[in-house]
């Protein structure tokens, strides 16, 4: 006797048994405020879904209390009328040893005891280790800066853009210096309150924690790691990073395992091709990683949804 199956039930089996096919990450470029107008033939490609923007605190607050929304403003009508996307990067740490762009008061007013310290920064493959700055999350009073910052961005662009994002978890400060009130639970505790309250004001854009390395942790081995994804997951927060580098073993050890096991777990996956990461070169073929094997990495072990590529990637300067 020959059973048969109704149509509507043989494509519900059909769908089990057919594997989940990752889908491609939708590409974005990735530059800072007041550059948009200068990618603008790159943010005309058919390919191009919309643009991730660095906005540093200092512009965003240049008054203790007195905020500046302007060039947000102007990059999201540019962006609407092109019916792209706008990510924002909400900035407190720096990479350059002149750039210390937080709020003059921050440095200044005593309660927040200098409001950023020194930091060093390995900006890619081969490349010298840079100094820079990074704002004292740490610190509770500074922190309470920073959260009044992405609340009245909230206020002003929850809805409108279509995510912001943190910046990434990675600092390096001198060890024989430390600065007064800083440990490393206190660091990652800080972060993580940030983001819980990033996720409660922003209740309609992504958003989404950059991670790639916490202070002390290696090998998840203060379980740092663990616990933001699994509070992400749990949070309906998205995750992402500054640097797809394929394999690479610093990254194996820390965030990129995390990628991979909460893949489908997580609102969003957006990592970046920022310039530093273009200097990284493929151990296989002695050659920069090519566009194909970024993705291919992106997709199939990270799981990224979207990825942000620096405006000077080679493959944006063919058509």
């Amino acid at each position: 006797m020959i059973t048969k199956i109704r149509p509507d039930v043989a494509a519900v089996l059909l769908a089990v048994a057919l594997p989940v096919l990752a889908k491609t990450p939708e590409n974005f470029i990735y530059t800072s405020s007041g550059e948009l107008e200068a990618a603008s033939a790159i943010m005309a490609r058919n390919d191009i879904g919309g643009a991730q923007i660095v906005y540093n605190w200092r512009s965003l607050e240049p008054e203790k209390n007195k905020y500046d929304f302007s060039q947000i403003e102007k990059d999201l009508a540019r962006l609407k009328g092109a019916n792209k996307k706008l990510f924002i990067q909400i900035q407190d740490r720096f990479f350059e040893q002149d750039a210390r762009y937080v709020p003059d008061y921050l440095m200044s007013e005593a309660r927040y005891g200098g409001g950023i310290s020194p930091q060093f920064d390995n900006p890619g493959e081969g490349k010298p280790i840079g100094a820079g700055w990074v704002a004292q999350q740490w610190d509770p009073a500074v922190r309470q800066r920073y959260q009044l910052l992405l609340a009245a961005i909230a206020e002003r662009f929850d809805g409108q853009v279509y995510g912001v994002n943190l910046p990434e978890t990675a600092i390096d400060l001198d060890k024989n210096k430390l600065p007064k009130g800083f440990s490393c639970d206190n660091y990652f505790a800080g972060e993580m309150e940030n983001l819980a309250f990033a996720r409660k004001v922003f209740t309609k854009s992504h958003v989404v924690q950059y991670v790639n390395f916490w202070p002390c942790e290696w090998n998840n081995d203060h379980n740092y790691m663990g616990r933001l994804f699994e509070f992400a997951s749990a949070n309906h927060i998205g995750v992402g990073g500054p640097d797809i580098v394929p394999n690479r073993k610093a990254q194996m050890k820390n965030s990129y395992p995390f990628f991979n096991k909460y893949k489908g777990k997580l609102a969003l996956v957006a990592m970046a091709v920022q310039e530093p990461t273009l200097t990284y070169r493929n151990p296989k073929t002695d050659k920069p990683f090519s566009k194909d094997e970024f993705v291919l990495f992106a997709e199939d072990y990270l799981g990224a949804d979207i990825i942000f590529w620096s405006t000077t990637s080679p493959w944006l300067a063919k058509k």
